[in-house]
């Protein structure tokens, strides 16, 4: 194993690899940004009516089981 590891080149020991996460490199002005647009965009998405499928499939989850089948 040694042998090929040498022939590859420069390798890196696992035990030397950091797996720690770097800081973010956004500002924080563009963070508040991405912030500010993705409140925005759940906010439209919680006023949406619920779709009809859905609420009967919903009706019939609450029917007793004996009424399901």
């Amino acid at each position: 194993m040694t042998a090929k590891r040498e022939q590859r080149g420069n390798v890196i020991p696992i035990s030397k690899v950091s797996t720690k996460i770097p800081p973010a490199k956004l500002g924080r002005d563009i963070q508040a940004r991405i912030g500010e647009q993705l409140r925005s965009m759940y906010n439209g998405l919680v006023e949406q009516p619920i779709p009809d499928r859905f609420v009967d499939l919903l009706k019939q989850l609450d029917k007793p089981d004996s009424e399901n089948k």
